[in-house]
């Protein structure tokens, strides 16, 4: 009898060890995903809004998630439609503001995640300046196949987004013609529908913020 009691203490003592042993490594990993994951944050704010000092939150509860989604819903208008894009389907995930060494706003940076790619999901940050300027897109998160969707992250696609002031952006399968339009990528209009949509969330939810709100 003593010796199944003892048999017994020395497993529970090696199962307790081994739990804490795991435990431990699971903090030190979340704690270096955790911090990577900021680092990627960084890296993209600093991406589409280089002239900025610094970044603070723009915090948002759960009934303003709600009413900027209502607003960007109310916002894609069949005109914004006009080119054969879906209903935007996306999410606000964060909003910081861009700031001078003087802590003056000189605009947002607005990350969002668009539900309507090839693979599921992209998400990416856009940076909005005070004029509804955007300065530009850099994505946080994309598994499109590669030599088609992928090709959102090259320059020749997404930097057809810079420094563009528009109330939206549509896409074109047979070329850009207008300052809102931009080229569609080839053999990958999903994708290329997913970011345009991804890019008017943000665009519409920087209005709704700024007070543009109609």
């Amino acid at each position: 009898m003593n010796k199944m009691i003892k048999d017994a203490l020395i497993l529970f003592a090696i199962t307790l060890v081994s739990g804490l042993g795991l435990g431990a490594v699971y903090n030190v990993t979340s704690q270096a995903r955790a911090q990577q994951e900021q680092k990627t944050k960084n890296a993209a704010y600093q991406a589409v809004f280089d002239g900025a000092d610094h970044f603070d939150e723009y915090k948002i509860n759960d009934s303003d998630q709600k009413k900027i989604a209502d607003y960007i819903k109310k916002m894609d208008t069949d005109e914004v439609k006009a080119n054969g894009a879906s209903d935007i389907n996306a999410d606000i995930n964060e909003i910081m503001e861009a700031k001078d060494k003087d802590n003056n706003v000189l605009g947002y940076v607005i990350t969002v995640t668009d539900n309507e790619a090839y693979d599921g999901k992209i998400q990416f940050s856009v940076g909005i300046k005070e004029d509804v300027t955007v300065n530009g897109i850099s994505f946080l998160s994309i598994s499109e196949t590669p030599g088609l969707g992928m090709r959102a992250k090259e320059d020749s696609y997404k930097n057809q987004f810079n420094d563009k002031k528009v109330d939206y952006f549509k896409y074109s399968k047979t070329g850009a013609s207008e300052d809102n339009e931009i080229d569609a990528m080839s053999g990958a209009t999903i994708t290329t529908n997913a970011t345009t949509n991804g890019v008017n969330a943000a665009i519409f939810c920087f209005k709704y913020i700024t007070g543009g709100a109609e």
